[in-house]
């Protein structure tokens, strides 16, 4: 599944977190830069979130919703913010994203770790 040879009709560019680390109960974004070799009319993102393997949160989303669809041929930006509660603990954790088109079929995987920080982007007066 994670054979990075895989020959996806999407491929990623890179990923950018804000902030970075993650503060806990405060909004996270997850921005991913990709590049699509056919246009899109909609789909799914499947998110899983692991610590040490041990699988811990999935969620799944429809594409439009993190992006302007239909996706045209070309670059793309794909932007998923989420609060994180705040009883999340303060370690790495490794998140494997999933997108698929509207007749399921996988158009890309990618992995990418982020972290956690101890505590949150709220200064102490």
């Amino acid at each position: 599944m994670s054979d990075k040879k895989a020959d996806y009709d999407v491929e990623v560019k890179g990923v950018e977190i804000y902030p970075d680390p993650i503060a806990r109960g405060q909004p996270a974004t997850f921005i991913i830069a990709a590049t699509t070799g056919k246009a899109l009319s909609g789909g799914k993102l499947a998110i899983d979130v692991s610590y040490f393997g041990w699988h811990i949160h999935s969620e799944t989303h429809d594409l439009c919703g993190e992006t302007t669809c239909p996706v045209s041929v070309g670059d793309f930006v794909i932007a998923h913010s989420q609060v994180l509660p705040g009883f999340t603990p303060p370690v790495s954790y490794s998140l494997k994203m999933k997108m698929f088109d509207g007749n399921k079929h996988e158009l890309t995987c990618i992995t990418f770790g982020f972290d956690i920080g101890f505590g949150s982007s709220v200064a102490d007066s």
